[in-house]
């Protein structure tokens, strides 16, 4: 079976070596050929060469050293060095290569690379433990097997000396027991299976493509460590102090009862929570957080921890299971819902998972003696206010156990004082050095001093594969209606009147015309939509301009299970479908990778709000360009809104990522929904006080 692996890997290196050889050529294409004397050190003489016409690198690579020598004044030592400099070039360029899969690019060569990925990626989730147990079998028994041959026989052993047929003896017990001890742990049949979908035929053309984008970041994943496409070992360890990356380095992680292969990255993570216990993992959106705390749970399992607790908003809980479910061998239970006590009553007696909502962990109880092996509260943020009840039950189960895990990609989204707030329920002996770190050296200071509690990482820099992000702003002018319900809602300094003044007048609404437009060209194009809006009546009106073929909406009312039979029925939809979804409800736990279309109906308050719903399709998985339209009334609130939170998102992203630049103060991040919406009204209400009088 190694062997066969060993085929199939090498099978899609040498398409990837076609692909970056292809690329590199078309790179070389127009490079002068002045750029041969840098890989010989300036030794090529090319004067007779540019005399005879060839001034490319590209030239040169679409000759063969005989041609080369048939010119006047070149001989046969020539043409070999200039054509093995193009060559030795073309490898120098070609090692540089990033290989993309671009879905509406089926080339030839690009669909050779998924036939040979998809004998790997079907072989499934448990390949990686079979080629760990067979290589350590291999091992045992390519040590033990040779001093065991003079046990084969009994003519062997009576010629053999006793120390020899003492050494046999030992080495063929050896061989027992290492067999022994694979028939216990089912590696016979694992790698059997293995070994049969290794040797499965190739898929045609059709199945591969159609397999990709139903599992493409699991092709992503394996083309990723083939192809030495991890990224920047800095940026995937979220540019931590070289000795807190060595101590997460340093710990192991056991794949026993995980079912699904890590990037590099994404390990990284999973060893932070592990190697630091109490963590906050603030990876922005689609980078796979939940697959890190589900390896995270799977290592403290195989080390003999049993009973695990996973609080999030209620929905994601279906996603959470699913997960769990999918990707480890841990039992799940959902304690929501109808058979609440039930589900609790089984884990507490079985042990592995329990998921339950952040809102219910106030009235959930477990005897005193049920160890727990790890929390994990997924959104975090929603916990940032240490007065509200859901934090304080937060606060009272991170005393239960030693190991808590925060998921969020938006720890920080007023104030550095809510991140801080956080910190202080996993260690609150570091909140005052990040509050003077904070506030009296900047950013770059308080990156440093919260890395041993906090782990980020972003999509540009870990995620290689990631189709390209289109990001459009619609600017439309009011209409005669929308500008009067505009003006009337300034004047009464009606906020969230202002903002979707725009669809006032649905039948003359310039923004759903756009809308209707876009939806109309998505549609031409076979492609998936989202629209996403704060308001319910501004989706209501885009479900009256768009009528039956929109799926939802997904608003705050509907039930966690509803949204993702929805998401489902969307992404099962063949071609074209338009999904509705409320921005708080849609934006927060549902993967929408089937959707390469954005429409964002306003501008949001909370910057992260929009990053993270365009995350929900621009995320791992996602296999085409994703375009994001925003719908702007110009000289509106909508323009207002952008200006001022221009600077908040900029200041945010200094201190929840790295930044050499920034030397704002967190002071400065404190924009609270308040006083924006005072702030706006205020200046809209001045802008337009010449007209109202």
């Amino acid at each position: 079976m190694l062997s066969d692996h060993a085929r199939a890997r090498s099978a899609v290196g040498e398409v990837i070596s076609r692909l970056r050889a292809g690329e590199a050529r078309g790179a070389l294409g127009d490079v002068p050929l002045e750029r041969l004397k840098d890989v010989t050190g300036g030794r090529l003489r090319l004067g007779l060469l540019e005399q005879a016409g060839y001034s490319t690198v590209g030239q040169i690579l679409e000759t063969t050293p005989y041609q080369l020598q048939l010119l006047p004044g070149i001989g046969a030592q020539t043409a070999r060095q200039v054509h093995a400099a193009a060559a030795q070039l073309t490898r120098a360029v070609a090692e540089t290569i990033s290989v993309r899969i671009d879905v509406e690019q089926r080339d030839p060569d690009t669909t050779a690379l998924l036939i040979a990925l998809h004998r790997l990626v079907d072989a499934g989730p448990e390949l990686p433990r079979s080629i760990t147990a067979a290589a350590a079998i291999d091992r045992e028994l390519a040590a033990a097997l040779p001093a065991a041959r003079p046990a084969s026989g009994r003519l062997r052993m009576l010629i053999a000396g006793a120390a020899r047929r003492r050494h046999a003896q030992d080495a063929a017990a050896q061989v027992e027991r290492v067999l022994a001890d694979a028939e216990t742990q089912q590696t016979p049949l694992l790698v059997a299976q293995a070994t049969a979908d290794l040797l499965r035929p190739p898929v045609s053309e059709i199945e591969a493509w159609v397999d990709f984008e139903l599992r493409s970041a699991e092709y992503h994943n394996l083309l990723t460590e083939i192809a030495g496409l991890e990224p920047d070992r800095a940026a995937a360890e979220g540019f931590l102090p070289g000795d807190l990356a060595d101590q997460v380095n340093a710990q192991p992680l056991d794949d026993a009862h995980r079912r699904v292969s890590l990037r590099g990255y994404q390990s990284f993570g999973a060893r932070f929570a592990l190697a630091r216990h109490r963590v906050i993992l603030g990876d922005e959106m689609g980078l796979g957080k939940t697959v890190q705390a589900i390896a995270a749970l799977a290592h403290l399992k195989a080390e003999g921890r049993t009973h695990f607790l996973v609080a999030c908003p209620a929905s994601v809980l279906i996603n959470w299971t699913r997960e769990i479910a999918r990707h480890s061998t841990l039992a799940v239970y959902p304690v929501h819902g109808r058979d609440r006590a039930e589900a609790l009553a089984e884990w507490i007696r079985a042990g592995d998972v329990a998921v339950t909502t952040i809102d219910s962990l106030y009235r959930m109880t477990i005897p005193g003696d049920v160890r727990l092996g790890m929390l994990v509260v997924d959104e975090a943020h929603y916990v940032k206010n240490p007065t509200t009840r859901r934090s304080q039950a937060v606060a009272a189960w991170c005393a239960r156990t030693d190991r808590v895990l925060f998921l969020t990609g938006t720890p920080m989204e007023n104030r550095v004082e809510e991140f801080n707030n956080l910190v202080a329920h996993l260690q609150p002996g570091l909140v005052p050095q990040l509050r003077q770190a904070g506030l009296a050296a900047g950013p770059q200071v308080f990156r440093k001093a919260v890395a041993p509690v906090y782990l980020r990482r972003n999509q540009q820099d870990v995620l290689t594969e990631l189709p390209d992000l289109v990001q459009v702003d619609e600017w439309e002018e009011f209409g005669r209606t929308d500008l009067a319900a505009y003006r009337a809602a300034v004047a009464e300094g009606n906020f969230m009147a202002m903002r979707r003044a725009a669809y006032a007048d649905p039948a003359r609404s310039a923004k759903l015309k756009r809308l209707r437009e876009l939806v109309a060209e998505a549609a031409d194009n076979d492609l998936k939509v989202v629209v996403f809006s704060y308001f319910r009546d501004v989706l209501a009106a885009v479900h009256g301009a768009l009528g039956p073929r929109a799926f939802g909406p997904i608003s705050g009312d509907v039930a966690a299970e509803r949204r993702q039979e929805v998401v489902d029925e969307f992404a099962a939809a063949p071609g074209h479908a338009v999904l509705l979804a409320q921005i708080q409800a849609g934006g927060v736990g549902l993967n929408l990778q089937a959707a390469s279309v954005v429409i964002l109906c306003e501008p949001q308050i909370k910057p992260t709000m929009e990053s993270q719903a365009v995350a929900r399709a621009h995320r791992m998985g996602q296999v085409r360009k994703v375009q994001v339209h925003r719908l702007l009334a110009a000289d509106s609130v909508d323009q207002r809104m952008l200006e001022i939170l221009h600077t908040k998102a900029r200041l945010f992203d200094d201190y929840a990522r790295r930044s050499d630049l920034a030397d704002s103060t967190p002071d400065a991040v404190d924009i609270s929904e308040q006083s924006l919406a005072r702030q706006i009204v205020e200046l809209e209400q001045r802008r337009l006080a010449p007209a109202a009088s």
